[in-house]
C-alpha cells in the first residue's frame, strides 16, 4: 500500500501573495482543510485551516467590522503559512507517511515527484486506508486472538479458517508482548462459527473476543 493510491492528486493550491480571504474562500469552496503554497510552481509552504482561524481577531476585539476586514485583507499567505514543509514521494509506503504525520504532529503531507507537487495525503486518507485494511465496511465475523510468537502460527490459523469454509477479509497483528504472545485480529465471512471456535483446541491460540460485524453507526448526543 503506497501513498500514491490514497492521495488526492492535483490538490487545490494557493500563492504566497494571496490574502487571508482568498485562502479561506478556497478552503470553504472546495471543502478542504489544507492548502499547499506554490510560488512559480515550487512548493514553498502549506496553510491549514487552523492557521487561518488562529490569525482571526478575537471575538472580544474592539475593532469595527470594516477594520477587521481591512486587516485580514492585508494579511498575506506568506505571513501565515508553515515552512519548511514535510513531504513524501508517491511510492512511499502508507505506514511510512502515517509515521511521519504522527511523529511530527501534522495532519497532511504534500506528495512530490522530484520537485513537482503531484498530490496531498491527509489524516482523513489515512483513516480511509485504515478502515479498508480492517475490513470496516464488510459484514462478517471478527475474531481477536492471543497467538504465540511462533513460525507458522498465522498459516495454521488461516488453514483452520479455510477448513471451516471461511474467507479472510482482513487480518492485522499487534507487536509481540514480553510473554511471547501477540494479538491477531481476523475478519472473515462464510465460515462455520462453531468450527472456528475450535481454534483453541490443540494450539496455543486463545480466543479473546468474537462478534459479528456490519457497518457501525455513531451514537448521537446533545
Amino acid at each position: 500500500m503506497f501513498v500514491r493510491s490514497y492521495m488526492t492528486a492535483d490538490p487545490i493550491c494557493i500563492s504566497p501573495d494571496d490574502n487571508f480571504h482568498q485562502a479561506m474562500h478556497a478552503l470553504r469552496k472546495h471543502k478542504i482543510r489544507h492548502l499547499p503554497v506554490l510560488e512559480r510552481d515550487r512548493l514553498v509552504g502549506i496553510v491549514v485551516e487552523s492557521d487561518l482561524l488562529s490569525n482571526q481577531p478575537s471575538p472580544a476585539t474592539t475593532l469595527s467590522l470594516f477594520e477587521i476586514y481591512s486587516l485580514l485583507e492585508s494579511l498575506r499567505v506568506r505571513q501565515i503559512m508553515s515552512r519548511p514543509v514535510y513531504t513524501v514521494e508517491g511510492d512511499c509506503p502508507l505506514e511510512g507517511a502515517a509515521c511521519i504525520m504522527v511523529n511530527q504532529k501534522i495532519s497532511c503531507l504534500p506528495v512530490m515527484d522530484g520537485e513537482k507537487l503531484i498530490g496531498i495525503i491527509t489524516e482523513t486518507d489515512i483513516f480511509r486506508a485504515f478502515v479498508e485494511i480492517l475490513g470496516g465496511d464488510e459484514e462478517g465475523m471478527r475474531f481477536t486472538l492471543r497467538v504465540p510468537d511462533r513460525v507458522g502460527e498465522l498459516a495454521l490459523i488461516a488453514n483452520r479458517i479455510a477448513e471451516a469454509g471461511g474467507n479472510i477479509l482482513a487480518i492485522t497483528t499487534s507487536k509481540v508482548h514480553e510473554d511471547g504472545y501477540g494479538k491477531v485480529m481476523i475478519k472473515e465471512t462464510g465460515s462455520n462459527k462453531e468450527a472456528l471456535l475450535q481454534l483453541e483446541q490443540g494450539t496455543g491460540v486463545e480466543i479473546l473476543d468474537v462478534r459479528p460485524t456490519s457497518r457501525y453507526e455513531p451514537r448521537l448526543f446533545g
